[in-house]
């Protein structure tokens, strides 16, 4: 039995948001340790504060994102990368002109039910 996977169709998570999620390792793969997703966020998206109960480290491939941690606002790059921890009260947007494309990676995967989004 073979010791790997190969991954070469990334599950499209739908959004109402224009933000393009392709989920490439996570629970649509059956690997809920780690989930690692490609996205790209739109000129001028948000989405609501949430408390996740995961790690999420992201990495910008290019355009700008903004963060909003437990109050304190930091902006990133193409190139940069941030590790927020779970526990923390955070904020995700692009509030500038072009997109921002970016790789997330969350310990444990991303999920509806660890995410604890804020109406």
């Amino acid at each position: 039995m073979a010791k790997y996977k190969i991954q070469k169709n990334p599950s499209i998570v739908p959004t109402t948001d224009g933000k393009l999620i392709k989920e490439i390792w996570g629970n649509s793969t059956d690997t809920p340790g780690i989930s690692i997703a490609h996205m790209v966020a739109p000129p001028n998206w948000s989405e609501p504060h949430q408390t996740p109960e995961f790690d999420e480290f992201t990495y910008i491939l290019r355009g700008k994102k903004q963060f909003e941690i437990d109050g304190e606002t930091v902006m990133l790059s193409g190139g940069e990368s941030i590790l927020i921890e779970k526990g923390a009260r955070v904020r995700y947007s692009n509030p500038f002109d072009d997109e921002c494309e970016y790789i997330a990676i969350c310990l444990p995967a991303f999920s509806i039910e660890l995410v604890n989004r804020e109406d």
